[in-house]
């Protein structure tokens, strides 16, 4: 009887490994391939997956009369990429493509060419145009009239699921679907909005690619090799939570908000499994979970996860345009500039390489952090990308930001830089300019009035006689009101450099 129990169990042991064996070379494409996506145009279209070690496996698109060959490795993982044409605004012609090995294929159809657009962020990318009471997303401005009219069959979407892994993993959880009234509800606001505008000046299909948690951090979505890499990241970020997840199975055990600001567990969910889908760029709203960081610290972290995602797509320095973080009062002192502070660090951010930063000053709501106006923020991003990438040159998408001030007596007058001035200054509500201050030499602050007088803002305050530095919305919670006349609100700004 024990002879025979031993047998029985041995043979299961084979019986697994030939399954486990077999699940591992199953001929798949990588989950984020999918039949009505949209495919990147003017680049090759990386396609990859799994299938037995050493099988050749054939792609065929009805673009092309081209069939190109890719081999799977020693580890049954295959990666092959086939040149899709440049797209021509109005032609939303759908396409087919077959992968092919052996006696199996994979189909996909109803395939657009256009541009795609990976959607990366926290809470406020993650705000779906619909309301989730649960998750105190309120939804957008006039979400039931915006879903209503989501009808852009040209517009496909794919949400991946939020994730966490320990370790980097091949696949996201999402399915690519066209943009309607019955799919866009669960959608990022942001991203929708960026993509439809996107798509009303283009008139090409825009895919969008949603990876976002709530409350993610950016040190969650950098690898570990390179917070590990620097001394400074390494002890700032990596450290202090290490000793958390030893392992996947602890990961899984964590409520979703004790580890959603952990380092690496979404890139190695979200952002690993995307790395060989060719995009056009990114637009990124992140920024809330890391405003306690030092400008000393989070500008390399910064900087150091954008270059290394733009090292690991292999598709150059592609466009990233992100939002700066929207007014929020936290408790009563309305004095407290800690926000203020991280939004100046992310108008630093625009020194690198083929940036852009959308403003929300005017958008924001001081006691919800999840502002409802998605749309103004997605178009601002669009706007970025509109005249920075497409080269249309006449959509603006910046602006009023000061150049420099002159005092006379108590009397201060702000000039602004010319491109972000359009077609003039005015205010959003027809009122006077607000949230301006200004301070003598005893770095005492006191609130000014403010007028606009042509392409310039003249300020003062009787309780400074000699103004040496202005403020202007550089607390954590104003609402502004100062924009151009395209509607883009100004920068915040101070000229002093107390405090930092």
């Amino acid at each position: 009887m024990r002879v025979r129990a031993i047998i029985l169990i041995g043979f299961v042991f084979i019986l697994s490994g030939w399954v486990g064996t077999k699940a591992q070379t199953a001929f798949k494409l990588a989950n984020v391939l999918q039949s009505n996506m949209v495919m990147q145009q003017g680049k090759p279209l990386r396609l990859w997956g799994t299938a037995k070690p050493g099988d050749v496996i054939k792609i065929k698109a009805d673009w092309t009369d081209k069939v190109i060959t890719a081999h799977a490795d020693e580890q049954g993982n295959w990666i092959g990429g086939i040149k899709v044409p440049k797209a021509t605004p109005g032609d939303f012609k759908p396409h087919t493509m077959v992968i092919i090995d052996g006696n199996d294929n994979i189909k996909l159809s109803k395939l657009l060419i256009g541009d795609v657009w990976f959607c990366v962020g926290q809470s406020n990318m993650d705000m779906p145009v619909t309301a989730v009471p649960i998750l105190t997303y309120r939804g957008v401005l006039n979400y039931q009239d915006e879903i209503a009219a989501a009808n852009f069959p040209a517009i496909r979407i794919y949400k991946a699921a939020a994730d966490f892994k320990i370790e980097p993993v091949p696949n996201t959880k999402g399915e690519w679907k066209v943009c309607s009234p019955q799919t866009i509800g669960d959608f990022s606001g942001v991203a929708y909005f960026f993509g439809r505008e996107l798509f009303l000046k283009l008139n090409i299909p825009i895919g969008l690619v949603e990876a976002a948690a709530a409350g993610a951090s950016t040190q969650a979505f950098t690898r570990r090799e390179i917070l590990e890499s620097d001394t400074m990241l390494k002890h700032a970020y990596l450290d202090p939570f290490m000793q958390m997840f030893q392992s996947q199975a602890h990961v899984d055990s964590m409520g979703f908000f004790a580890k959603v600001t952990k380092p690496t567990l979404l890139y190695n969910a979200l952002i690993h499994p995307m790395l060989n889908l060719s995009i056009k760029g990114v637009a990124y709203y992140q920024g809330e979970s890391n405003v306690a960081d030092k400008r000393e610290t989070y500008i390399p972290l910064f900087t150091n996860m954008l270059a290394d995602w733009r090292k690991d797509f292999k598709q150059g320095d592609f466009p990233f345009y992100y939002v700066q973080i929207a007014p929020f009062l936290e408790g009563n002192d309305s004095t407290k500039y800690g926000t203020a502070l991280f939004r100046e660090t992310q108008q630093e951010l625009l020194k690198i390489k083929n940036t852009g930063m959308a403003v929300t000053m005017d958008v924001g709501e001081t006691r919800y952090v999840h502002p409802r106006d998605k749309r103004s923020v997605g178009e601002r991003l669009a706007f970025n990308a509109l005249n920075k990438t497409y080269g249309l040159k006449d959509v603006n998408y910046q602006g009023p930001q000061i150049s420099r001030f002159e005092v006379h007596g108590n009397v201060v007058t702000l000039f602004f830089k010319h491109d972000g001035i359009a077609s003039g200054l005015t205010t959003k509500d027809g009122k006077i300019p607000q949230h301006f201050y200004v301070a003598g030499d005893d770095h005492i602050f006191y609130p000014a009035d403010a007028k606009i007088v042509g392409d310039n803002v003249v300020l003062g305050s009787e309780h400074v006689h000699k103004p040496v530095a202005i403020r202007y919305a550089f607390t954590d919670g104003p609402v502004t009101n100062l924009e151009n006349k395209d509607g883009l609100p100004a920068l915040p700004f101070r000229t002093d450099d107390w405090n930092k």
